[in-house]
């Protein structure tokens, strides 16, 4: 595709106009004949690999700062914007050609989305989803998740849509992160529908202050042409007020909105409750215990009455669904005692998960947690005093430390449950603290371990390390039962 093409507006006339075979922002990427975009990351600025990019045989550089390489150089004011334009020129605007559901919020999004897919598969389309666990299409596979953002990059992001073009989908619904909408990564893309689930404490070490957080949520609101919002939530009241989109669908459970959840039954089998749409009544059931699951579901509902799903359909689809990988997930383990594994890594996640269990356990809530190093400091002593003042019995340990010390993210984790009376127990090492919570469990008990949910590593220094906690449980129950 000639760059002239590619760049569009920006284009300097000025400059030979060459067929770019690809795109890359890695110089390790760059190909004979690619275009390489100078990007301004958090540790590294992609000017300083331009001659690296010469080298390995690109035809194009494209950079917001002066370069001195000897390729032709097109200037830009922002490349990551560029980036994004130019991905969805390359691939041929994929995401016009299937319906788009974007889902953002602080919890829920994953839920959210499997839940989505399940009710459109119900009518017999072809579904897609892109997010925190994997990109897939149907049962197939598109990309394995492995420590990447929740949304891809912009790149990347289309080169997905145009693979899922390829296998047919007709809708494809994505988790879209604030950093996704604040770093470009969805430009170009329009949403048929976008999802607000709730915003509660996170990101805050990126974003700085709750408002700029949820600003950055509300973007997806000027992006789609529907949308489904959750008015139980503050932030959603105020997403409501300020958005750009002239349809949306309101939900909660206390508040008047247009599709409430009222009759609400919680057990271990899931949930129940009415959906109130315009006058009428719609039983609806989840497999998944919690008041979260109940919004989770009504979301789900909202989203799908935005694409002109009926709510038969609707119903039968949250009924079908199953649970989602590291999303209270029961983990087998033939003991009397139940292990749940949960990737709530926040305080308000925390809260729930440690709420929808202590609604119906029998036995003592055993809650095993830590927080993730280079991450928003901030949540560490909510999160330790929600887990002191809910929990029968807490175990901190450590989560992905990344480059900071593990005692010390602990320490502050410890600053918020000493103002409670939980009893708790420190063990640095995760691998030791989950032997020590099953050795330590008792008839009808259930330890949640939470943070790492879908994660299959643990991050320390800069190297990831396999750590796949249902592993970790079989293994430990395996060696004690020898």
């Amino acid at each position: 595709m000639l760059a002239s093409r590619l760049l569009g507006k920006q284009w300097d006339d000025s400059l030979p106009d060459v067929d770019i075979k690809g795109i890359a922002y890695d110089s390790r990427k760059v190909e004979p004949g690619y275009a390489f975009v100078c990007i301004k990351g958090f540790e590294t600025d992609g000017h300083a690999y331009v001659s690296k990019a010469a080298e390995n045989g690109a035809a194009l550089i494209v950079a917001s700062d002066a370069v001195d390489v000897g390729v032709p150089v097109c200037y830009v004011e922002n490349t990551r914007e560029t980036l994004a334009d130019m991905a969805c020129e390359f691939y041929g605007h994929p995401s016009k050609k299937f319906k788009l559901v974007g889902v953002t919020g602080t919890n829920g999004k994953t839920t959210v989305t499997y839940l989505i897919k399940n009710i459109l598969e119900q009518r017999g389309y072809q579904v897609g989803i892109i997010g925190t666990n994997q990109n897939i299409i149907g049962d197939k596979v598109l990309l394995t998740k492995s420590n990447t953002p929740t949304t891809p990059n912009s790149l990347e992001l289309q080169k997905i849509f145009s693979e899922m073009n390829d296998s047919g989908a007709e809708y494809v619904i994505m988790e879209v992160s604030s950093h996704a909408l604040e770093l470009s990564r969805v430009r170009g893309c329009r949403f048929d529908v976008g999802v607000f689930t709730n915003l509660t404490r996170d990101h805050l070490d990126f974003h700085h202050t709750m408002e700029n957080y949820m600003h950055a949520k509300a973007k997806l609101f000027d992006m789609c042409d529907a949308g489904a919002v959750n008015i139980d939530d503050e932030w959603g009241r105020k997403i409501l007020e300020m958005h750009g989109c002239s349809n949306v669908i309101t939900y909660g459970i206390n508040t008047d909105c247009d599709v409430k959840a009222d009759d609400i039954n919680i057990s271990p089998r899931g949930v129940s409750f009415n959906a109130l749409y315009k006058g009428a009544c719609y039983k609806m059931f989840l497999s998944i215990p919690g008041t979260f699951s109940v919004y989770n579901a009504l979301s789900a509902i909202c989203a799908c009455l935005q694409l002109g799903i009926d709510m038969e359909t609707i119903s039968k689809g949250l009924s079908a669904a199953v649970g989602v990988l590291g999303r209270v997930e029961v983990v087998p383990t033939e003991t009397n005692y139940t292990v749940i594994i949960d990737y709530a890594h926040t305080p308000d996640g925390l809260e729930n998960i440690i709420s929808a269990m202590k609604a119906f356990t029998e036995g003592r809530v055993i809650t095993l947690f830590g927080c993730g190093g280079d991450r928003d400091s901030t949540k560490r002593p909510l999160m330790g005093e929600i887990a002191g003042r809910l929990s029968d019995f807490s175990i901190i340990t450590s989560d992905n430390p990344r480059t900071e010390d593990p005692i010390k993210i602990i320490e502050m984790i410890e600053e918020g449950i000493k103002k409670t009376d939980g009893k708790y127990v420190v063990i640095p090492d995760r691998r030791e603290a989950i032997a020590y919570a099953l050795d330590n469990a008792k008839e009808n008990d259930v330890i949640i371990l939470a943070g790492k949910g879908q994660e299959t590593y643990q991050i320390i220094g800069r190297e990831k390390f396999d750590f796949d906690e249902r592993v970790e449980v079989f293994k430990h129950l395996n060696s004690s039962a020898e």
